[in-house]
This record gives C-alpha cells, sequence and structure tokens, in this order.
C-alpha cells in the first residue's frame, strides 16, 4: 500500500492518551473522562493538573500533599533570579519564559534522568517556579521591588499576587484558577505534538517543556488570544463592531477568536469563559469590553456560523484576561503556565511506551542535476 500524504498532519494519529478526549463536532472536551465545564465549576488548576498526571481524582490528603509539594518549589533556585534580573527590560515576556525553564535545567544536579519518578519532580519543579518567573520579569520590567511568593496560595492566587503587588480578589483569583484548568490539556496540539517528539528522542523534561513554549509562541497556537485584545482595541464602540467585521469578512480577513482546526461547533472551552468573561467585566467596569466580545459573536453567528466557524478559547479568553489586569504580552505567557500541567503529562506519558517520532517526507523536487562548476554558473 502506498504512503499517504496529509499536509499539516491532519486527521494523522500519532499517539495515544488517556488524558483528554475532543469530539469537534459535538462540542466535547473531556479530561479523563470528566466534561471540562464540570472541572471548571467545581475544580482547581492544582487538582486538575494532579488528574492529568495521574489518571484519577486524588483523595484530600492527596490533593492536600500535592499542593504542599507544588508551593515549597514557588521560590527559584540560588542565583536564578540574578540572571532574569540581567536581561533586557524590553525582552519580550515568551523569549524571557522559554530561556529561564530551559535554564532551569541548570539547576537540577541530573537534568537527564528519565524515569517516571524524576519526571513527576521536574515537572512539579518547572509548574511552580514558571508563575515566579513570569512575575519576577513583570516587576523588574516596570521598575518596581520583586514580590516573594507566598506558599499559602494556590498557583493562580500566588501568580496574581506578585504580579500585582496586592492579594486578588476572590473573583479574579478565581477566574484565573478556571482559565488556567480550561487551558490545562487538549490531545495532541502543535505544542503538545512538540513536547511528545522531543521527549520520544529520550531528551529530557526541560527541553520537551521549552520546545512546546516556543511552539505555544506562534499566533496560530497560543498567540492568538492576544490578536482579540489587539482586535477589540481596534473597534471604538459596540456600535462599530458590526461594520469592522463584515469589512473584514469581505476582504477574507481572519477574525481572531472565531473556528478551530479542531472543533466544528461551540468550543466547550468558550461557553465557560463567556460567562466568566460576563461575570468580571461587570464587577470591573469592563462591560463595555464585553458588550463588544457578544456583538462579534452575534455578527459572525449571521455570518459564518453555518459554516463550523464559532468562537474559541481565546475570544473570551481574552476579555478574561483583561479584566483579571494581564497585560496583553503576558496573556500567552499565562497560556504556558496552564499547559504546563498538559505537556508534563504528556512527556509522562510518552516514556510510559516511547517510541521516536519518525514521519516520512514527500520529496517533491528534481533528480539526477549535474553539479555546475562555480566557474560556469
Amino acid at each position: 500500500m502506498g504512503k499517504t500524504y496529509s499536509k499539516g498532519l491532519e486527521g494523522v494519529i500519532a499517539a495515544e492518551t488517556k488524558m483528554s478526549f475532543i469530539d469537534g463536532e459535538k462540542g466535547v472536551l473531556e479530561y479523563v473522562g470528566i466534561p471540562i465545564g464540570e472541572l471548571a465549576s467545581h475544580s482547581t488548576f492544582e487538582e486538575t493538573v494532579f488528574l492529568l498526571w495521574n489518571l484519577r481524582l486524588p483523595k484530600k490528603d492527596e490533593l492536600a500533599r500535592f499542593q504542599a509539594e507544588l508551593r515549597k518549589r514557588y521560590e527559584l533556585p540560588a542565583g536564578m533570579a540574578q540572571r532574569l534580573l540581567s536581561l533586557p527590560r524590553d525582552a519580550k515576556p515568551m523569549h524571557v519564559i522559554r530561556t529561564m525553564v530551559s535554564a532551569l535545567s541548570m539547576h537540577d544536579l541530573n537534568p537527564d534522568a528519565n524515569d517516571i519518578p524524576s519526571l513527576r519532580e521536574k515537572a512539579l519543579n518547572i509548574l511552580a517556579r514558571t508563575p515566579t518567573l513570569l512575575a519576577y520579569f513583570h516587576r523588574y520590567r516596570i521598575g518596581m521591588p520583586l514580590v516573594a511568593p507566598d506558599p499559602s496560595l494556590s498557583i493562580a492566587e500566588n501568580f496574581l499576587y506578585m504580579l500585582n503587588g496586592e492579594r486578588p480578589t476572590e473573583t479574579m483569583a478565581k477566574a484565573m484558577d478556571v482559565c488556567l484548568v480550561l487551558h490545562a490539556d487538549h490531545g495532541l496540539n502543535n505544542s503538545t505534538f512538540s513536547a511528545r517528539s522531543v521527549m520520544s528522542t529520550q531528551s529530557d523534561m526541560y527541553s520537551a517543556v521549552t520546545a512546546a513554549i516556543g511552539s505555544l509562541k506562534g499566533p496560530l497556537h497560543g498567540g492568538a488570544n492576544e490578536g482579540v485584545m489587539v482586535m477589540l482595541n481596534e473597534i471604538p464602540s459596540v456600535d462599530a463592531a458590526e461594520k469592522y467585521v463584515l469589512d473584514k469578512l469581505a476582504r477574507k480577513d481572519k477574525i481572531m477568536g472565531f473556528g478551530h482546526r479542531i472543533y466544528k461547533s461551540y468550543d466547550p472551552r468558550a461557553k465557560h469563559l463567556q460567562v466568566l468573561a460576563r461575570q468580571l467585566a461587570s464587577d470591573t467596569g469592563n462591560i463595555a469590553l464585553y458588550d463588544k466580545s457578544k456583538r462579534i459573536e452575534e455578527v459572525m453567528a449571521t455570518a459564518v456560523a453555518a459554516k463550523g466557524i464559532y468562537p474559541n478559547v481565546d475570544f473570551y479568553s481574552a476579555t478574561t484576561y483583561h479584566c483579571i489586569g494581564l497585560p496583553l504580552d503576558m496573556f500567552t505567557p499565562v497560556f504556558v503556565i496552564a499547559r504546563i500541567g498538559g505537556w508534563a503529562g504528556h512527556v509522562i506519558e510518552q516514556m510510559g511506551d516511547n517510541r521516536l517520532f519518525r514521519p516520512d517526507v514527500d520529496y517533491t523536487g528534481p533528480h539526477g542535476v549535474a553539479y555546475t562548476p562555480v566557474t560556469k554558473r
């Protein structure tokens, strides 16, 4: 049988997983069989990460131990903060976090250990310290004193506390936590594929996560939520939204935050974020921003919903992040924090039954071309 070519590897099954299930036609996303809406409503990010790494929900004492293991790792290794403070203040946060996660490996006595317990230990370190790296860099670049992590706080609460220098409101902390849950895993997306592909060489956890961060940075992947906020800022009012959208569609321009490679119905994560975004917008005096978002969705529903183009997770996450108070260029880095839970789980899963990723390529160039000496070219 001849080999077939699938551009972008669409429809190609490259791995098996027990972590998340997606039905794009029906708009279903489950983590280990649990619908994402139930986790967003009742779980926490830490509990969700335990679920992804262990393929079951923790008991009460297990969750407490897992939280304690994460929180005791919030602070950076000796010398790490000084290295961070030597970076250019105008560096892009995604470049910073990609570089600093890689640098964490130099503070690991055995960075190449790939047995499952060692991988879990490294995953805990990366997950716990990435929010600290991001918050420290942001405070440094705006000329504000660094805020030490508080191990009594959850990852979501602690990150916002370190970023802004004050405890977040309960609503903001909850919104941040829910966003982390919703973004934690999503099948074999591009960044997860990158992590598994790197790990399939028997590399190391730090290299796999660093590669995944590089993948997530792209505007066709994690960077899309920043594009949504840019779009919302370009629209002066709710009344101007319809013309803006229709004009872009007429030019065949992409409307950021709409459409998904997998979902041909409403992204289940977007449904939950829509409710959250409205509540936050109301609480923080940003209801006009939410109203613009809602108007864009209404126009798009009339124009393109019949083609299976609906809001994706990026659309309402942009409004949510803005209302929480995150700077625009921190939107995608927050996605990194969340997705480390999924990436690390996939790395562990990959090493449980590993085979090197080595797809073929369809060569379309010439054959038998004679070499021409440089004097005759």
